[in-house]
C-alpha cells in the first residue's frame, strides 16, 4: 500500500497535515487545503453542531443530558473545541472567530460557573483551556499562572492533588504540558512557565514515557495502544507527539517509546486504531478498533520522522 496516497484520500482536516508533514507540498497549497477545514468535511460538520447558546450539546465539559452509561460523553464544548484544534481549523477564519466568541460569551464551567477561558479547578482541564485559548487567541495568562503554582514536587501535575495526592499523573501532566507548549509557541511564555514545562518534561523522561521511576516497571500496558482522539488519556504516542511538537534534538530517553511505536506498524505500513475511549460522540472519524487508522498513522509517521532526523 502507498501509505501517503492512502492518507491523502481523506478529510481536509487530516489531508493538510499529511501535505505539510509528510508529502512536502508547498506551503501555499497546504494553507489552501487547511482553509477547507472550516467549510468542508469533519470541521464544517462539527462547527455546524454548535448550539445557539454558544455551546456544543448544551454543556461546557458535560452535555446537558449526561445519560451515557458506556463512558464519559465527548460531545460538550471542551472536547468539540479540542477536535477543531486537532483538525487545524484556522483561528483567523470567520468560522473560528465566530465559534470562539460564542464560547467566550456564553460557556461557563459546571464546576463553579466561571467563564470558559478563565478555567476551573482541575489542572487537566485547565491544561486544555490554556491550549485552546492560546491556539484561538484568547488571554489565558491567569490560568497559566495557576498551573505553575500547582506543579507537584516530582515535576508533574495531578487532578487529585486537591484531594491529597502528592504524586503526579501521566494523564494530567500531558494535558498541562500540551497547554503550556501551545501558550509558549503563541506568546513566548514566561520564564516561570518555560521552567515549569521543562520540569514537566523531565517527569516523563525520567520514566521513559511509560515506566515507574521507583521500580522501572511498566505503569499501564494500555499506554502502548494508541487511540484517537486521545481525550484526557495518556499513551506513549501522545507523549512522543508532544516532544515532536516541542522540537529540538530528541532526548535519548525517548528511545524505548519510539521503538514501541515503530513495533506497532502493520505490514501494509499503517497503524491501527486501538483502545478507543468509550462515550457518546458527535460522529465517528474512523472504522473502529483493530482497523487501520489514518490519524494514528499520520501521528506515528511524523513522530518517527522527527525522532530519526529525516
Amino acid at each position: 500500500m502507498d501509505v501517503i496516497a492512502w492518507l491523502l484520500e481523506s478529510d481536509p482536516a487530516l489531508r493538510w497535515q499529511v501535505q505539510r508533514d509528510l508529502a512536502g507540498v508547498p506551503p501555499e497549497a497546504v494553507l489552501a487545503e487547511r482553509n477547507l477545514v472550516a467549510t468542508r468535511g469533519w470541521g464544517a460538520r462539527l462547527i455546524a453542531l454548535q448550539g445557539a447558546d454558544g455551546q456544543w450539546d448544551g454543556g461546557t465539559y458535560w452535555p446537558h443530558h449526561d445519560d451515557d452509561p458506556h463512558g464519559q460523553p465527548w460531545t460538550a464544548t471542551t472536547y468539540s473545541l479540542l477536535l477543531l484544534r486537532d483538525f487545524g481549523l484556522n483561528p483567523a477564519s470567520q468560522e473560528a472567530m465566530r465559534a470562539v466568541s460564542m464560547v467566550r460569551n456564553n460557556s461557563r464551567w459546571e464546576e463553579g460557573n466561571q467563564p470558559f477561558f478563565e478555567g476551573e479547578t482541575e489542572p487537566c482541564i485547565n491544561g486544555m483551556v490554556v491550549g485552546l485559548g492560546a491556539y484561538f487567541g484568547e488571554n489565558v495568562g491567569t490560568v497559566v499562572e495557576r498551573l505553575i503554582s500547582e506543579q507537584l514536587p516530582d515535576g508533574g501535575w495531578n487532578c487529585e492533588a486537591e484531594r491529597g495526592s502528592a504524586r503526579a499523573s501521566f494523564h494530567t501532566t500531558i494535558c498541562v504540558l500540551e497547554g503550556l507548549l501551545e501558550h509558549e509557541q503563541a506568546t513566548g511564555g514566561t520564564g516561570a512557565s518555560r521552567e515549569a514545562r521543562h520540569r514537566g518534561e523531565e517527569y516523563l523522561l525520567e520514566r521513559s514515557l511509560h515506566r515507574r521511576k521507583s521500580t522501572g516497571a511498566e505503569v499501564n500496558p494500555e499506554w502502548l495502544q494508541f487511540s484517537y482522539p486521545t481525550r484526557w488519556f495518556y499513551d506513549v504516542l501522545r507523549g512522543l507527539d508532544y516532544f515532536r511538537s516541542a522540537g529540538g534534538t530528541p532526548d535519548e530517553r525517548l528511545g524505548e517509546a519510539a521503538e514501541a511505536v515503530r513495533s506497532r506498524q502493520q505490514p501494509d505500513g499503517s497503524w491501527l486504531l486501538e483502545n478507543t475511549h468509550p462515550g457518546k460522540v458527535h460522529f465517528t472519524l474512523e472504522d473502529g478498533d483493530g482497523q487501520p487508522s489514518r490519524w494514528n498513522t499520520l501521528r506515528a509517521l511524523r513522530v518517527l520522522s522527527w525522532y530519526e532526523g529525516q
